[in-house]
């Protein structure tokens, strides 16, 4: 992996994402992968699926159980299935996450019921979880089902507040955990609090695939086993189908590649955190709120989010540069089109509706070199 050396010059172009950087760093390792799945004929639910499923579950930790699906999307939808949420129930989450999550809820049937975060932290505010609780609990009884706690951008949510909120509730939690492989609360990582977590490896991802993928981490065998029968149609064995299933399988090429990347997760993560510590280090502009690192968070920095209330000018400035930067994400949940149903009106979540009109995300994939980071802090401080 390149750290120091680099030819990028001021009229370079600094991507906010390169896979084939990636790709070229372990291009032995992934074209060993992949020949030897071709070669064995076997392309779904194979021995290569099972190998990640206990590979990535001994990563997350002791007791963890893994089930591998097609997407980190399925992994939610999934999860709340197993948990028999289905329609004209609610689920909790967040305003400020990306879309997946919610339709995800959607796509089973049940309600969104959104709750604002946390100012500095940018994930679930404990304070207004409780509010939220204490306003709808006996409003909605029973059909309040689930939590999902968004672990954004690399950061844990605060999950011994969550934790001791849903189990005064009588609520599950399923935590989503698409953007933080690795991310950590008090020394726990993510994937060990709730009863069930989803994980992405969409390409981008900290452990990303090349195509899409996800995985669901639980610690009960019983779970487990509902889990791999609703990946599969319901079957319990071939052809003889117990519940009402879908088709969400992880396919083994994406298990192979996967496979060959897990080991160098660590690695990666250790990469992106050291990136954020030089962007936090090196941008001075006045102007610009850097990304907190909550006390008892190891945050892995899926992403590094950014805060001005020049977004757009700022944003601007860079693309002139040839520095690339996105936003994630620019509408809150309630304020899609999409999502006009639930009847939120602009206001009703004032932290996440002035985060998305603030919030910028710069580049921070592990191959990004010590010059290229050195330059958009320098462009940043030019602005």
């Amino acid at each position: 992996m390149q750290k120091t050396k680099s030819t990028t010059g001021k009229n370079s172009t600094v991507p906010f994402g390169d896979i084939k950087r990636e790709y070229k760093e372990i291009k032995k390792e992934i074209d060993a992968a992949v020949m030897e799945t071709l070669k064995s004929g076997y392309f779904v639910l194979g021995e290569k699926g099972k190998n990640l499923e206990t590979a990535f579950a001994a990563y997350i930790g002791k007791g963890s159980l893994g089930v591998a699906v097609n997407s980190g999307t399925d992994a939610l939808k999934l999860s709340l299935m197993a948990a028999g949420v289905g329609v004209g129930d609610y689920v909790i989450t967040v305003p400020n996450t990306a879309v997946p999550t919610v339709s995800a809820i959607s796509d089973v049937g049940a309600v969104p019921l959104l709750c604002d975060i946390d100012e500095k932290s940018m994930t679930i505010s404990a304070d207004k979880l409780g509010e939220l609780l204490k306003q709808n609990k006996r409003k909605l009884g029973k059909k309040l089902k689930v939590i999902i706690p968004v672990h954004l951008y690399g950061q844990s949510c605060e999950m011994d507040k969550v934790m001791k909120l849903a189990s005064e509730n009588g609520l599950l939690v399923i935590e989503d955990a698409c953007q933080a492989h690795g991310a950590a609360y008090k020394g726990k990582k993510v994937g060990n609090f709730g009863a069930m977590t989803a994980f992405s490896f969409y390409p981008s991802k900290n452990l990303g695939a090349y195509g899409d993928g996800g995985m669901i981490i639980t610690g009960s065998e019983k779970m487990k086993d509902k889990l791999v029968m609703l990946r599969n149609y319901g079957q319990k064995q071939r052809y003889y189908h117990e519940i009402i299933g879908v088709n969400s399988r992880l396919d083994e090429l994406q298990a192979a590649i996967l496979l060959a990347k897990l080991k160098h997760l660590d690695a990666w993560n250790k990469r992106r955190m050291e990136i954020a510590a030089r962007y936090t280090k090196a941008i001075k502009n006045p102007e610009i709120e850097k990304p907190l690192v909550s006390k008892h968070a190891k945050h892995v920095f899926h992403l590094y989010v950014i805060r001005t209330d020049r977004r757009d000018e700022l944003a601007a400035y860079l693309k002139e540069a040839k520095i690339g930067t996105l936003i994630h994400y620019p509408v809150p949940i309630h304020l899609q089109n999409a999502y006009k149903s639930l009847g939120y009106k602009p206001g009703a979540f004032p932290v996440s509706e002035r985060n998305a009109k603030r919030i910028l995300s710069l580049p921070v994939f592990p191959q990004l070199t010590n010059t290229e980071i050195a330059r958009v802090a320098e462009v940043i401080n030019s602005f």
